[in-house]
């Protein structure tokens, strides 16, 4: 039986999440434009996850977009925002998800370096706004290492500047409680796999008030800011996700944690807030790389960072911006633990790990 600790990259479909999925791909099968039965079943149905996602982040639904997945809700956000081909400065982190990395790239952009416990200082942000700075995007909680920036401190200064402040939730929905009121963005990002739901449907909030264009034009779904069919089954999948008590996993964390004590470990951002159920470990002198891989050999999925960056060579650049050399980067293992995570399997894990890092050891 394997033991899967990979959940920042994605997670496995709540039981009852599929129940829904499937009665629904069963069930209801009309478009939600139409205006006959079934496709006012079909409005019904969006419409109820369309509420359950607000709740979720303490919003209303007619703020929020329904997409397909966290990057496109970040695109839209950023591209939304400001426009290419023209003079707008934005305000990013250096350890942003690649999904605004690369949007904000083309623009003049300033990037704010973490501390080396992984928090962006919310001074430092403010700082780095100019008279010409149109745009403020900052994460909720780093994928990588878990570590929550202070949202709050820099929306306030975002809405008193009337400048446009947006924030990528992905990793932290679902793990700890979300408020855009008190975090006072314009827009949030949402993707519903992170929390239980299938790939393939996000969300984007857009504070009432903000005016943004569609950035998929066509038909006048979604209030005209997203053109095309909606996808019933998968919102429906969504809202019910979106509804699932939070489960605070963070005891879990905090034995797996003790339990690598006795190897030569650091715990990047243990001395700040983080997601409950995440552990960015660098195990020193040792081939991060060749842990995931025995452990993999050995039924248990980890991974060295980002999935979106899986494939490369080269040390993590969050773990870099935080100060880390290559080769503790290097030497650097993320585990992420779900509602679903049990303590057999975090003592396993544990154990394997004693036994398998010291042969890991880089040569």
């Amino acid at each position: 039986m394997r033991i899967y600790l990979d959940n920042n990259a994605t997670t496995a479909i709540h039981p009852d999440v599929l129940a829904v999925l499937a009665s629904s791909l069963r069930d209801v099968y009309g478009n939600a434009s139409s205006i006959h039965k079934e496709g006012q079943t079909a409005r019904r149905v969006i419409e109820n996850a369309r509420d359950a996602v607000a709740t979720l982040i303490g919003a209303t639904a007619r703020e929020i977009v329904f997409t397909s997945g966290g990057t496109e809700s970040n695109n839209a956000a950023i591209f939304g925002a400001v426009r290419r081909g023209e003079g707008f400065h934005i305000v990013t982190t250096s350890i942003e998800h690649p999904s605004v990395a690369e949007a904000v790239r083309s623009f003049d952009t300033t990037y704010v370096a973490p501390s080396r416990s992984g928090v962006v200082s919310s001074e430092d942000v403010i700082a780095a706004m100019r008279p010409e700075t149109k745009l403020v995007t900052v994460m909720l909680a780093n994928n990588e290492t878990g570590v929550v920036q202070p949202v709050e401190a820099i929306g306030a200064v975002c809405r008193e500047r009337g400048i446009h402040f947006h924030v990528d939730a992905v990793q932290g929905a679902g793990k700890i409680p979300i408020d855009v009121n008190a975090i006072q963005c314009d827009t949030l990002s949402l993707s519903a796999h992170k929390l239980h739901a299938p790939k393939g449907i996000g969300a984007l909030y857009v504070r009432r008030g903000v005016t943004m264009g569609a950035h998929l034009v066509g038909g006048a779904q979604e209030r005209r800011r997203r053109a095309g069919t909606e996808n019933v089954p998968l919102a429906a999948a969504f809202g019910a996700a979106a509804a699932l008590p939070m489960a605070d996993v963070a005891p879990l964390r905090d034995r797996f944690e003790a339990g690598v004590r006795s190897l030569h470990v650091t715990v990047n951002g243990e001395s700040v807030r983080r997601l409950p159920n995440t552990s960015n470990i660098t195990f020193h002198g040792a081939d991060g790389e060749g842990i995931v891989i025995a452990l993999d050999l050995s039924g248990v999925a980890v991974s060295t960072g980002s999935a979106c960056s899986s494939g490369r060579v080269e040390p993590s650049p969050v773990l870099l911006a935080m100060g880390l050399t290559p080769e503790e980067a290097k030497a650097t293992v993320r585990f992420s633990l779900s509602r679903f995570t049990t303590e057999a399997e975090v003592d396993r894990v544990v154990a394997l790990l004693v036994e398998l890092v010291p042969r890991c050891a880089r040569q």
